[in-house]
């Protein structure tokens, strides 16, 4: 499959279903994010609907990307090649008609124009075919690469149970600066509440329409990334490093917990983000451009929150494109890349003090295995154990006081990204 597309059309739409073609290119063929792609893919549309068109088409094309396959090879005599420019578009017409219910003759219109040729007529007849046969979408499931890899490491029910959860919309998590108004929130906004400081809302329209946004005493936050910075606890002015701290759901949590926070990460446009919600929730921090593995503070603090560079195959609900775009050999560099991190943040810390580390990723590589080679190599630190009055009902630490979130946990409750995270304390 090539990276060209057809030239300007003025059909209606089209320009949304190219961009979607373009970045599910950039996702399958050259290992981008689908965020990074959207930007490149998106130029010279200026409508933002068409552009949250063409995102959600190309999501939905990768998160039941198995089951669409399976449709189009139902029909075709020989199988199509895997970045054939035809199998793409049929996907993109599936995802269009079966995920996003538009109607059939509509997404012809839209999306043949995409090819030209034999491989037009083709995508004509197989989409018409399975529209007169009545297709019904399959459940979603995992890609087999990524399915072997956790079925291996976690079992059969975490496979099952991350199926479901690719398939089903990931609530809107809330987390609040102060947790004394949590349970009023939850009734006026008709969400529940799964511990204190956390309101869970169905997802649905904007962010900034939900009542209180401008107020600024919550920010969007899944309960799973509300954790680690949970393990710190409150404070009364002691010194917190938030590393690689953007775009800042940690460091809000940790200013209004009375920590004085530097928060550090290497992207200006992502701190930037940040300042703009410290200042919406009228909350302060320090914060720092710079390479994490070039900068070193001026004096060591009373605790370190290392959310380190990961696979983040853990958020795939949000994210689906992660587990297309992450091999084996992504998630070692990432592990070496964590345990120098880890090293160097641990001498930042106070003797006493805490070191907390996390990441979004479902690869023990990534979390259990770092932390026990930091463990072995450096007797410094001792792993703090978390207890359960910490977590939300449903989460338990393991048998050494770590934690780990999987697909299936809190299924009830509309689920949660898949975590690690280690609390360690500093001998004094």
């Amino acid at each position: 499959m090539t990276n060209r597309t057809p030239a300007p059309d003025a059909t209606p739409g089209l320009p949304a279903r190219q961009a979607a073609l373009r970045m599910l290119d950039a996702v399958m063929r050259r290992g981008e994010s689908l965020d990074t792609a959207q930007h490149a893919a998106c130029q010279g549309i200026d409508e933002r609907s068409d552009r949250a068109l063409a995102m959600a088409i190309a999501g939905e094309v990768l998160r039941h990307l198995p089951g669409l396959d399976l449709m189009i090879d139902s029909m075709t005599r020989l199988p199509l090649a895997d970045d054939a420019k035809a199998r793409m578009v049929l996907r993109i017409m599936l995802a269009q008609t079966l995920v996003l219910e538009t109607p059939p003759h509509a997404t012809i219109a839209t999306a043949l124009p995409l090819l030209q040729g034999g491989p037009r007529k083709l995508a004509h007849g197989v989409f018409g075919s399975l529209m007169r046969a009545g297709v019904t979408l399959p459940a979603p499931e995992l890609p087999p690469a990524t399915a072997h890899r956790w079925q291996a490491v976690w079992g059969d029910g975490m496979v099952e149970a991350a199926g479901v959860a690719l398939g089903t919309p990931p609530p809107l998590d809330l987390a609040l600066a102060d947790s004394a108004g949590t349970d009023a929130l939850a009734q006026e906004l008709g969400g529940i509440s799964l511990m204190p400081g956390h309101v869970r809302l169905q997802r649905g329209g904007a962010v900034e329409l939900i009542p209180g946004f401008e107020a600024g005493g919550w920010w969007v936050q899944d309960i799973s990334a509300s954790l680690p910075a949970r393990l710190l606890g409150t404070s009364r002015g002691g010194h917190v490093l938030d590393l690689c701290a953007a775009p800042g759901g940690k460091t809000m949590q940790l200013a209004a917990a009375g920590w004085n926070v530097t928060a550090l990460d290497n992207s200006e446009k992502r701190l930037r983000r940040l300042r703009q919600n410290l200042k919406r929730t009228v909350l302060e921090a320090q914060t720092v451009t710079a390479n994490l593995l070039e900068w070193r503070p001026d004096e060591q603090a009373d605790a370190v929150l290392l959310d380190a560079p990961c696979s983040a195959t853990g958020i795939f609900r949000r994210h689906p494109d992660v587990l297309y775009r992450i091999a084996p050999r992504h998630i070692e560099e990432r592990a070496e890349q964590q345990a120098v991190l880890l090293d160097r943040a641990s001498n930042w810390v106070k003797p006493g003090g805490v070191l907390v580390y996390a990441v979004c990723s479902l690869e023990p590589e990534e979390g259990e295995a770092v932390i026990d080679q930091f463990l072995a190599a450096d007797s410094r630190f001792a792993i703090d154990p978390v207890r359960a009055d910490e977590l939300p009902a449903g989460v338990a630490p393991d048998a050494l006081g770590r934690v780990r979130t999987l697909p299936g946990m809190l299924a009830e409750a509309g689920g949660l990204d898949g975590f690690f995270m280690a609390r360690l304390r500093r001998t004094a």
